[in-house]
């Protein structure tokens, strides 16, 4: 009789939590990832991996071009990035632009960026040939969705995550071409890769042929798919040019501005203080104003290091990092606002 319970009980338990797993795994869109605290790969998309700098190059004024090797970098497609932990903690974002049947290996490419936010000028100080970075897992939100024919357009870095596109592409025996435009030749990399495609690709320099010519967009037919990635007013252009908006896919430097915000309050539950976010600062700015120390890196909602849970307030998410089930109950404050006219957050 004990043994008979015994086994219901198991059972019953059993039973209980596969309910629950596929309770879960049904909330996320991106089933069964995202959902998932360890994602079937085996590899957790906050589990951080080491790998060495083992060549250092430079394709273009102002480009560094890294690659990295280790056994344990797992498999990637075109359109990935990874999050790269710079020696002084900070957190930055680079496609991946190597070949992705190079088992063990990933390149990137990182330009200069001289009033940026100083990530890109310690890249090319301090990143040098057998030092070690810490990485994580491959993340892709710029997929090459399979189709008979794209139209390419690049401009400056933006080709990085176009170059391994164009060699899928070419596998596939798909159509295309690429508008790959940059300030001068000298300051674009890769055209040496590039040049062996022929007249497929169109190199446009401003300095000789001012901005892309972007009308032949408007020719292109049904079941023709266009990948951008550059400048924001590039991005535009090129969705404004295109027949069909919902066949343009667009990688960005940076989250799109969410609009016209709002003001709103923002009480920190621990702290026991309470604080205004104006319309034209982020929450994270405006926490910092009272903590000080609170931790932050990419500024731009990809990193993860700003999360903290939220007790009430319903959030306006605008990050590229966050599962369904975190933004339950928590916000990246860099690039996350709300909803309502205030938040509580367990600060």
């Amino acid at each position: 009789m004990r043994r008979a319970l015994t086994v219901t009980a198991v059972a019953g338990a059993a039973w209980v939590a596969r309910r629950a797993l596929r309770h879960r795994i049904a909330r996320s869109p991106l089933w069964p990832l995202p959902a998932l605290e360890n994602p079937v790969s085996g590899y957790s998309p906050r589990r951080p991996l080491r790998a060495l700098i083992t060549s250092r190059t430079q394709p273009a004024d102002g480009v560094l071009r890294l690659t990295l090797r280790s056994p344990e970098l797992p498999a990637w497609t075109p359109g990935a990035h990874v999050d790269i932990t710079l020696p002084s903690g900070l957190v930055r974002q680079y496609s991946l632009c190597g070949d992705p049947a190079e088992a063990g290996a990933y390149t990137i490419a990182i330009r200069l960026v001289e009033d940026g936010r100083g990530g890109s000028r310690e890249a090319h100080e301090r990143l040098v040939e057998g030092a070690e970075l810490e990485l994580r897992p491959p993340r892709n939100r710029f997929e090459l969705v399979p189709a008979p024919s794209y139209v390419f357009v690049a401009g400056g870095i933006g080709i990085t995550p176009i170059l391994p596109m164009l060699r899928a592409a070419t596998a596939a025996g798909a159509d295309w071409t690429l508008l790959y435009g940059g300030r001068s030749r000298a300051s674009m990399p890769f055209l040496p890769e590039l040049a062996r495609y022929g007249d497929r690709v169109t190199i446009a320099p401003q300095d000789e042929a001012g901005l892309p010519d972007l009308s032949p967009l408007a020719a292109t037919g049904p079941g023709t798919l266009i990948y951008c990635c550059g400048p924001d007013p590039l991005m535009r252009a090129v969705t404004e040019a295109a027949p069909d908006p919902a066949a343009v896919h667009l990688e960005r430097f940076a989250p799109a501005a969410p609009g016209t915000a709002e003001p709103f309050t923002v009480e920190l539950h621990r702290s026991g203080r309470t604080i205004e976010v104006a319309a034209d600062e982020s929450t994270l700015t405006a926490v910092r104003r009272a903590l000080p120390g609170t931790p932050y890196s990419c500024e731009q909602g990809f990193c993860g290091t700003c999360q903290h849970r939220v007790l009430s307030g319903e959030v306006a998410h605008h990050d590229e990092l966050l599962t369904d089930q975190e933004r339950e109950d928590s916000m990246l404050l860099c690039v996350s606002r709300a909803k309502t006219d205030r938040l509580v957050l367990d600060l």
